[in-house]
């Protein structure tokens, strides 16, 4: 700071002695008065672009030069007839008196910094340059201001504070080197704990206060109120949901508040505005009622649903699963828009946690009774395989409706998965077996465009039959047998041979071919019991009866048994002769 006046002081002549004595001639005045160095009030009697006249009582003028001014718009501002302080250096050759202005303010300065540090009171100063780590500010003469001390948050944009005046503190000064640092966060801090002392002496609950916005987060608004800040959470902005403050509000804005609390240890203030306004959700219940169409405004939509308006601060929600009949989720932008209007139902409400839940599908019929107007069980529909899973294919017969094909119903035939038989996107026809509104489902049927191969293997067979079966599936309780495509029976281990089986997987295998006789049938739970053992029974008796149906149809038994004997020749009878004639012969 001592640089400020060196170089004018190098260029600048003393007053010599011979000066001084003259000037002590002319004037008469003390060499106290008129010493070197000494300050001097002034009126400006004339004005020139660069310099100043000055009469400070002299009989020779006073000149200030444009220099003498750190600012420039200051000396452009001074006219004819102002009072100007300034400091006597010397007289010129030309006669005049040479003034500063600029040691006078440094020495004004230095007095007022001087006695502010002491006595701990304020001084005013602009801010006029940004250094590294504060800024220049001038009082007079420049002092430095740190960055922590510029104010009581961190500043974020140092031109909002360029060029501006304010009031500091000094809190580092020596006069021998002018030093000075200032601090503005101190002066904030004393001056903010004076209004808050002033203003938590007279706010109470319930109090209305004027207030201007300063902040804008997404929790809520700060709001001044006489200078010091109160929250005004996002809840306590609208009746109704805001996503955020800057839908009410900007920066600036004078607002009126509510104070709901106060906290003067805390230093909280909690304010609201939506109390200014009656809560419309009181005896909302009484002006709506469930079931009820009401006209609403879409305000805003999110993954999960739709916030409607149904009137100022009143909103409900029509979650995505009520925004349409279709099975399929759809995103809500896909159907509806903000500050679009729409037709919705009241679902519930529910006054204590001030919800509505809406919904939009619930204005129209639901397609299935649509469909069931103009079709019914038993009728034949086209449609487009959509997806196809475990259990089943979903076919879509119309826009909006699609039913399920269970994978019992696709094949007469036993299938381990609906792709054997179908494909996603492909085109076919189906019986509709159900139509049932109430939990939305539409049962559909494949294989029963064929007919009931059941009714019509019970109206061809009956207990007793044999049949040609071929094994599909070993237990451990007998096998099932597949009689014909889709229908299938049972062989229970008694009746799979006549020997005793334990273990049928060691005497049968899938897809051996066997014969069977059906020995039960149930054709009203579709049921089918067979005999391996019986059935071999009865093809032995059949192959038996074969033959005897090839033989003679006159013959008898006694016939048959002298033919088979006849050819049998029987041993000749020995008479005595014989036997004297071989005695003979034994005896030679």
């Amino acid at each position: 700071m001592s640089e400020i006046t060196k170089n004018q002081e190098k260029e600048e002549e003393q007053l010599s002695s011979e000066d001084y004595a003259s000037l002590l001639d002319q004037y008469q005045f003390t060499a106290t008065e008129i010493a070197p160095g000494k300050l001097v009030k002034g009126k400006v009697i004339k004005t020139m672009p660069s310099h100043l006249l000055v009469d400070v009582g002299f009989k020779s003028e006073g000149i200030i030069h444009a220099e003498e001014f750190s600012d420039l718009d200051e000396f452009k501002a001074i006219k004819e007839g102002d009072t100007v302080e300034a400091m006597l250096v010397k007289r010129a050759r030309e006669g005049y008196l040479v003034l500063s202005k600029r040691k006078a303010d440094a020495v004004k300065a230095l007095n007022t910094l001087e006695k502010s540090y002491h006595q701990k009171t304020w001084i005013l100063g602009k801010i006029i340059e940004k250094i590294k780590n504060g800024y220049i500010v001038n009082v007079g003469i420049k002092a430095f201001l740190p960055d922590s001390h510029a104010d009581i948050r961190i500043v974020k944009d140092p031109n909002e504070l360029l060029g501006n005046s304010y009031k500091f503190k000094v809190i580092k000064f020596d006069r021998k080197s002018e030093n000075a640092v200032l601090s503005r966060k101190l002066l904030l801090q004393d001056e903010k704990e004076k209004r808050k002392r002033k203003i938590f002496e007279t706010i109470a609950k319930g109090q209305k206060a004027e207030g201007k916005i300063k902040t804008l987060t997404n929790f809520g608004a700060f709001v001044d109120i006489g200078g010091i800040e109160g929250l005004l959470h996002i809840s306590d902005i609208s009746w109704g949901k805001i996503n955020h403050p800057s839908e009410m509000f900007q920066i600036g804005q004078d607002i009126e508040v509510i104070i709901l609390d106060f906290n003067e240890k805390e230093e909280k203030i909690s304010l609201g505005y939506k109390q200014l306004t009656p809560d419309p959700w009181e005896n909302l219940d009484k002006k709506y009622t469930i079931g009820q169409k009401i006209k609403g405004t879409v305000v805003s939509l999110a993954d999960f649903g739709a916030f409607v308006e149904l009137e100022k601060g009143v909103e409900g929600l029509v979650h995505i699963s009520d925004l349409s009949w279709s099975r399929k989720p759809i995103h809500p932008k896909k159907l509806l828009s903000p500050g679009q209007e729409v037709e919705v139902s009241i679902l519930d409400i529910n006054l204590e946690s001030k919800r509505i839940s809406l919904g939009l599908k619930q204005v129209t019929p639901h397609p299935l009774e649509v469909f069931n107007r103009k079709y019914s069980v038993g009728s034949i529909v086209k449609g487009t395989i959509t997806n196809i899973t475990d259990f089943g294919a979903f076919m879509e017969v119309e826009k909006g409706i699609e039913g399920l094909i269970h994978i019992s119903d696709i094949s007469w035939e036993k299938i381990k998965h609906p792709s054997e038989k179908l494909k996603a996107g492909e085109e076919i026809e189906a019986i509709i077996l159900n139509i049932n509104i109430d939990n939305q489902k539409l049962s559909l049927g494949i294989k029963q465009l064929e007919g009931d191969i059941w009714e019509d293997f019970f109206n061809r067979q009956k207990i007793g039959d044999i049949v040609k079966t071929k094994i599909n599936r070993i237990t451990d309780f007998g096998v099932f047998v597949e009689i014909t495509p889709g229908i299938e029976g049972v062989v229970f281990l008694s009746e799979l041979d006549e020997k005793k089986i334990d273990d049928p997987s060691e005497s049968f295998k899938v897809k051996d071919e066997h014969f069977a006789k059906i020995i039960k049938m149930s054709q009203k739970d579709k049921k089918i019991s067979l005999s391996f053992k019986q059935a071999q029974i009865e093809m032995q008796k059949m192959e038996y009866k074969k033959f005897m149906d090839k033989q003679d149809d006159k013959m008898t038994l006694g016939d048959i048994m002298k033919d088979k004997l006849k050819d049998i020749q029987l041993p000749k009878k020995k008479d005595k002769k014989d036997k004297k004639d071989k005695k003979e012969e034994k005896n030679d």
